[in-house]
């Protein structure tokens, strides 16, 4: 694994950045608080070929991976204006049918989802699972009359099901030989029948809604079923690593904001005669949030590289790893910013306080941070298991 980014990645990075300055919070605050998905973004980060950076290029694709799709993201949250359905759309739903998806799955979706015509989104949380994902109990059976797929469960937190085409459902069939429950997945339509949507009254404010799913009896064909019934866990983590990672290229897309606008203020704000960032106890703390950013880029890439590499065990244990790493950093980066302005740093000038509530999101999802530490004891340290 290259330490150094290449020159194709630092030209990316680049080019990405110009992006998001075109763009920047102020951009991305007015569309939230209008109630629009920020769609003129979401365009031209299409039409420069961002949006499938990661996916084939026999599918109008950039042929790279989600080490390219985590540049995309990291950069443009540190111009102020990160797409959360990047995580979701071209990183897990587009990895997922690029792997296990049937040659019409393929044909159907990925050239739309890298031109950004078309989106998807994620139904794995549910209710009354959490954590869990044994527990999930979103059920599909065989209808034996018609081959078809009856789908019946509940999902939570689901993101932007209101403006993606379909939502990729995990579920869980009986396997014939034992009885015993595995996870499937389906593409389900946004208007298939008995498919209904609820938004979630959030305190956290973002272009993407968040939605619980209903979902009664939903009627599939054969054809929604994502790759082989009996492919199970593989195909599920090998859209979840790529969620992770992209939430670590969130995180730390969202720290790099707040840690350039403090640093700019601690440059500019006089007192005593002299720049506040004069002062170790300003400076300092900058500068550890700084090197926490830089720590969990390079865990975040190591674990890109697996996963584009193809070792989906090895990128796991990397993706939890960076996850957790950069939701750190992230949180400490933007709590420092805040203080670093002081009252200011509460101000709607400044932009910086809404950070605040965004950046705890970092430690609870897609996965907790309580939860990667239960996987690197037990995994990684080979402690007894606690759970």
């Amino acid at each position: 694994m290259p330490v150094i980014e290449s020159e194709e990645h630092k030209a990316l990075r680049a080019a990405v950045a110009a992006l998001g300055a075109k763009y920047g919070r102020d951009y991305l605050t007015n569309a939230v608080s209008s109630g629009r998905h920020p769609a003129e973004l979401w365009a031209e980060a299409a039409k420069l070929g961002y949006l499938g950076v990661n996916l084939p290029e026999e599918y109008g694709g950039g042929g790279g991976g989600v080490s390219e799709l985590s540049i995309v993201l990291e950069e443009l949250g540190a111009a102020g204006c990160p797409l959360l359905m990047l995580v979701v759309s071209p990183a897990i739903c587009g990895t997922v049918i690029g792997r296990f998806g049937t040659g019409e799955q393929k044909r159907e979706w990925l050239p739309a989802l890298a031109d950004g015509t078309r989106t998807m989104a994620f139904g794995i949380t549910e209710p009354d699972a959490g954590s869990n994902s044994h527990r999930i109990t979103t059920t599909a059976r065989r209808d034996p009359a018609s081959g078809d797929w009856l789908l019946t469960g509940r999902k939570v937190f689901v993101s932007g099901v209101d403006t993606a085409d379909a939502t990729l459902v995990v579920g869980r069939t009986e396997d014939a030989r034992t009885g015993n429950l595995k996870p499937c997945l389906f593409i389900v339509p946004r208007d298939t029948d008995g498919f209904q949507r609820r938004a979630i009254d959030m305190e956290l404010q973002a272009s993407e809604r968040q939605f619980e799913l209903v979902l009664d009896d939903v009627r599939l064909p054969a054809g929604a079923l994502v790759g082989e019934e009996d492919a199970g866990l593989l195909q599920l983590f090998a859209g979840l690593n790529p969620e992770r990672i992209m939430g670590a290229a969130f995180a730390i897309g969202m720290g790099r904001y707040a840690l350039a606008r403090a640093v700019e203020y601690a440059r500019e704000r006089t007192v005593w005669k002299v720049p506040i960032g004069a002062h170790q106890a300003i400076a300092h703390p900058l500068a550890q949030a700084h090197i926490e950013l830089e720590l969990a880029r390079l865990m975040m890439q190591k674990a890109a590289h697996l996963c584009d590499a193809g070792d989906d065990i090895g990128a796991g244990e990397a993706a939890n790893m960076a996850k957790y790493a950069a939701g750190e950093a992230c949180v400490k980066a933007v709590d420092q910013a805040v203080h670093t302005l002081g009252g200011n740093g509460l101000t709607r000038e400044y932009g910086l306080a809404s950070l605040i509530t965004a950046a705890r999101v970092s430690r609870i999802a897609p996965v907790s941070r309580e939860m990667i530490l239960n996987y690197v004891s037990h995994q990684t340290l080979g402690l007894p298991k606690s759970y």
